[in-house]
C-alpha cells in the first residue's frame, strides 16, 4: 500500500513548511497521507531533535523511515556530525538541514555512507520535485534479508576448504589496502531496547562496511557474513556463509551451517551476489567495497543495500558489460561491486586503482 506519515516532535517555521511540502508532494504523486501511523504504513518521515533523537518503532520491516533533523549553524564535518542521528533514530535515512543565511542546504544520509545535497534558495519551484525523485524509488524498494538457516552443511565443509582460505587471505588484503573501515559502534549510540529493536526488525548486531564471496560450485557460493571482521574471517557459519541459494517464497536466503553453532547473519547483498553467480557461470568471486574506480559504469537510484531493486539493477548492469565475469560497477553514493574469474583476478586488476572516497551526487 502506497501510504505515509509524519511524526515527531515540535518542529519550527521552517520544518512545518518543508514537511508540508513533503505532505503535498507525496499526496499529489499517489501516496495516502495517515493522521496517525497504521501498522503497515510504508514511508515515515520523523522530525527528530538534537538532544533527544526519539526513534519511530516500527512494527513492520517493510516500513522506511525517513528522519528529519533542523541546525541553524553548520558543523565542522557534516557526516561525522550527522551520521549519529541517523543510526540512533534507527532510520533508513536521514535529512540533515542546515540553515545558512543565503540559501538552505538538505543533506541526504544512508547506513552505507551514501552521502549527497540539495540546496534550496527562496521561490525555487521543483525543490520538492527533486526530493520525491531521490526518495520515493528507494523507500520504495523491497528488502531481502532474511535468512533461512539449515544445520545440514557437509561435514567435509565445517571447518571450510581451500576456498574459504583464499577468502580469508582476500579479507585480509582487502584491510591492508584500507578497504574496510572499522565496523561502526551501533551500541555507543543506541540503548539495550533500540538494539532489541534493530535485532529484531533487522538482524543486524553491528555495521561493517564491505563483502566477498567466492563461488562453490554451480549452485551455491561462500560469502562473508554480516557485521563481521572481514580482515580475521576464520569460523564457517560465523564469519563465512555456504549460502545455497534464494527463496522466494519465503523471501530469503538459504544457508547451510554445521550442527552446534550460532550463525551469524548473510550480508544484506548475498541477494545480489546470488543473482549474478547464477546469470553467469563465468563469475568465480565477487567483492564489494566502499570505495570508487574512474570511469566506471554507475547505478542512476542509490537502492538501499538488500534490496531486490538494487540487486536487479546491479545484475543489469553486470549483463551489459563487455566481459560480466570481470565487470566493475558503481553504486551511486554508496561504492563498488567487481566480479572477477576469482579473488584473484579481482585484487590484480583493482591494485593501485581504487579511489577511497566515494564520489556524492
Amino acid at each position: 500500500m502506497k501510504n505515509f506519515t509524519i511524526t515527531g516532535g515540535e518542529k519550527t517555521p521552517f520544518l512545518t513548511w518543508y514537511t508540508e511540502g513533503l505532505k503535498e508532494k507525496f499526496s499529489t504523486e499517489g501516496y495516502e497521507f495517515c493522521e496517525e501511523p497504521v501498522d503497515d504504513i510504508r514511508i515515515v518521515f520523523n522530525v527528530i531533535e538534537q538532544e533527544k533523537p526519539r526513534p519511530f518503532r516500527r512494527k513492520a520491516q517493510a516500513t522506511f523511515v525517513v528522519s528529519i533533523l533542523e541546525k541553524n549553524e553548520e558543523p565542522e564535518n557534516i557526516f561525522e556530525t550527522a551520521y549519529p542521528y541517523l543510526i540512533r533514530s534507527l532510520a533508513n535515512h536521514l535529512i540533515f538541514i542546515v540553515n545558512n543565511k543565503e540559501k538552505t542546504d538538505v543533506y541526504f544520509i544512508t547506513p552505507e555512507q551514501g552521502f549527497y545535497k540539495l540546496s534550496y534558495q527562496s521561490e525555487e519551484k521543483d525543490f520538492f520535485q527533486k526530493i520525491y525523485e531521490r526518495l520515493e524509488p528507494v523507500a520504495s524498494a523491497q528488502l531481502v534479508i532474511d535468512n533461512h538457516f539449515a544445520n545440514n552443511l557437509d561435514q567435509n565443509l565445517w571447518n571450510g576448504n581451500n576456498i574459504t582460505q583464499k577468502m580469508y587471505a582476500s579479507g585480509k588484503k582487502l584491510d591492508e589496502m584500507n578497504l574496510l573501515p572499522a565496523p561502526f559502534p551501533l551500541d555507543k549510540y543506541l540503548s539495550s531496547r533500540d538494539m532489541r529493536q534493530l535485532k529484531k526488525l533487522y538482524g543486524i548486531g553491528g555495521l561493517s562496511y564491505g563483502n566477498l564471496s567466492s563461488r562453490h560450485d554451480d549452485k551455491s557460493f561462500w560469502m562473508s557474513a554480516s557485521g563481521v571482521n572481514k580482515a580475521n574471517m576464520r569460523v564457517i557459519g560465523q564469519d563465512i556463509l555456504y549460502i545455497n541459494g534464494y527463496n522466494p517464497k519465503k523471501n530469503a536466503m538459504e544457508i547451510s551451517v554445521p550442527p552446534r553453532i550460532s550463525p551469524k547473519r548473510a550480508s544484506v547483498d548475498a541477494i545480489e551476489h546470488w543473482m549474478i553467480y547464477k546469470e553467469h557461470p563465468k563469475v568465480g568471486a565477487i567483492v564489494h567495497i566502499h570505495a570508487w574506480m574512474d570511469g566506471i559504469t554507475a547505478t542512476e537510484i542509490n537502492y538501499p543495500c538488500g534490496t531486490i531493486q538494487l540487486a536487479e539493477t546491479v545484475a543489469d548492469l553486470v549483463r551489459r558489460a563487455d566481459d560480466p565475469s570481470r565487470a566493475v560497477i558503481g553504486l551511486k553514493n554508496h561504492g563498488l561491486t567487481i566480479t572477477g574469474r576469482d579473488l584473484d583476478d579481482i585484487f590484480e586488476r583493482i591494485e593501485g586503482q581504487v579511489i577511497t572516497q566515494v564520489p556524492s551526487a
